[in-house]
């Protein structure tokens, strides 16, 4: 198992509205094909700053989940082109991270 851990940096202005964007249509979206969410988070100190998280059993389930994903209708023309209005695409990080034996999440 691994969470793909991803950094966002939103545009001035728009990170209410990217976070109500993510919380209302992207994550529901993506959960409903099958993505387990572990989190959605906003940066304290720095208000251009958002990340979420998301777990994966292994790489053949994350390929999966991308293909259900990102090569739908609905994300190819409906939330994706409204993606760049509210964040710098550019910017995006995404890290893999492996839990240890001793993390709370599994």
């Amino acid at each position: 198992m691994f969470f793909e851990f991803r950094q966002y940096i939103v545009k001035p202005g728009k990170r209410d509205e990217w976070v109500k964007f993510m919380e209302n249509e992207i994550i529901p979206f993506q959960v409903s094909k099958g993505m387990v969410v572990v989190g959605s988070f906003v940066d304290e100190e720095n208000e251009d700053t958002y990340y979420w998280i998301r777990r994966f059993k292994n790489e053949k389930e994350r390929e999966r989940l991308y293909k259900k994903v990102y090569e739908s209708d609905t994300w190819k023309n409906e939330l994706s082109p409204r993606v760049g209005d509210m964040l710098y695409r550019e910017k995006i990080v995404v890290k893999r991270l492996v839990p240890t034996s001793r993390s709370v999440i599994q």
